[in-house]
């Protein structure tokens, strides 16, 4: 770890921003006030500069007290990061910094980490006069479709009928043509009704926004809408903001469901530091991609017991060794997690942070490999 921590901090050079985003509404709620940051590139470019103390209490849900230097003021501020699970928390001067530098949706931020400090810079090329956010919709394009989600098994659930979507394209592609006032309505009620159109049939639906968080469940006549177009894992469907309405469309001529992909292993990711930590041993696997590649093959029953239960036994085959294991899916809502026999096959193959394993469903096992 040190000799790791010296390589990254020896070669990260002064104008190099390992960390780049785009301010989020939630970003600069300055009556909730926090910077959310991506999981995989803080653990990849900040927490691998803390000490393992500091791990350790990031990865209890604990928080990290850490200096943050505004390399565009100079000032130094000692701010907290929090563990959220599948993202990370900068909490403690944030209000102040977004009031002091005027922040707004859509502006970038850049951070790094150098010589024990978190450095961040706003750009001043990025300030740009904002046209006001007023109920201005964008122009209906025929082929324009800002947002794209593929159904997975909670957006089909008629036991619990709603549509999640990403908090990012929803304050990036909806909230943005909302009022002030309309916004202000969501973030304190945490739910706002709005109009839906189906754009195949002109049928109008009132359905509902409700926040949460990270990201937006669309709810109301989501179940109807389900069993009029007979909606299943795996079907594309369409959103845009016009009109002052919600516009959806789900395309008749295509057929995403991959029963079979070209490459044999559908499911590939870079190791984090959770996944690879001995002391609370589990693999977290994205949520969409379990649902589209794993639970897919399951019956109903199956996948309704582990909806109900939050974990289910399954069999695990390392797919390099041969070795079989008798393991544990947990249903963490937006991620999953396997757990059972992982601390073991953290020492047996001695992983690391950066290691890439591969996942696919076959023969009602799962199955992995890290080349």
């Amino acid at each position: 770890m040190r000799r790791s921590r010296y390589h990254n901090v020896a070669n990260q050079g002064f104008d190099e921003w390992t960390i780049t985003k785009a301010l989020t509404l939630s970003d600069v709620d300055v009556t909730h006030p926090f910077l959310t940051l991506p999981r995989q590139p803080v653990e990849n470019y900040v927490l691998v500069h803390l000490t393992q103390r500091e791990q350790d209490m990031l990865m209890n849900k604990e928080q990290v007290t850490i200096n943050a230097k505004d390399e565009d003021t100079g000032e130094v501020h000692l701010m907290k990061l929090k563990w959220r699970g599948s993202y990370y928390n900068l909490i403690g001067k944030w209000g102040s910094i977004v009031r002091a530098k005027n922040l707004e949706v859509g502006r970038e931020i850049k951070i790094r980490w150098f010589n024990g400090c978190l450095h961040f810079s706003v750009p001043e090329q990025q300030v740009q006069a904002v046209t006001p956010l007023q109920d201005v919709a964008p122009p209906l394009l025929h082929d324009h479709w800002p947002i794209t989600k593929v159904l997975t098994l909670s957006g089909v659930d008629t036991n619990h009928p709603f549509l999640p979507l990403a908090r990012r394209s929803v304050e990036d592609h909806i909230l943005v043509y909302w009022s002030h006032q309309q916004r202000e309505l969501l973030r304190n009620e945490e739910q706002v009704n709005i109009n839906a159109r189906d754009v195949d049939t002109g049928d109008t639906y009132v359905m509902t926004l409700r926040w949460r968080g990270n990201y937006y469940n669309l709810f109301g006549k989501w179940e109807k809408i389900l069993q009029h177009k007979g909606q299943g894992v795996g079907k594309e469907i369409k959103i845009r903001w016009g009109n002052g309405c919600l516009n959806f469309l789900v395309p008749y001529e295509r057929n995403v469901v991959l029963l079979q992909g070209q490459d044999m292993w559908p499911i590939k990711k870079a190791l984090t530091l959770s996944d690879v930590d001995t002391n609370h041993p589990f693999l977290t696997l994205p949520g969409k991609a379990v649902e589209d590649h794993i639970l897919f093959y399951w019956t109903v029953q199956a996948r309704e017991q582990l909806r109900n239960t939050r974990q289910v036994d399954i069999s695990v085959r390392d797919d390099d060794t041969g070795v079989l294991y008798q393991m544990k899916l947990k249903f963490r809502g937006s991620y999953y997690n396997l757990i059972g026999k992982w601390g073991q096959i953290i020492r047996g193959k001695m992983l690391h942070v950066g290691r890439e394993i591969r996942v696919r469903w076959d023969n009602e096992c799962l199955c992995f490999s890290v080349p």
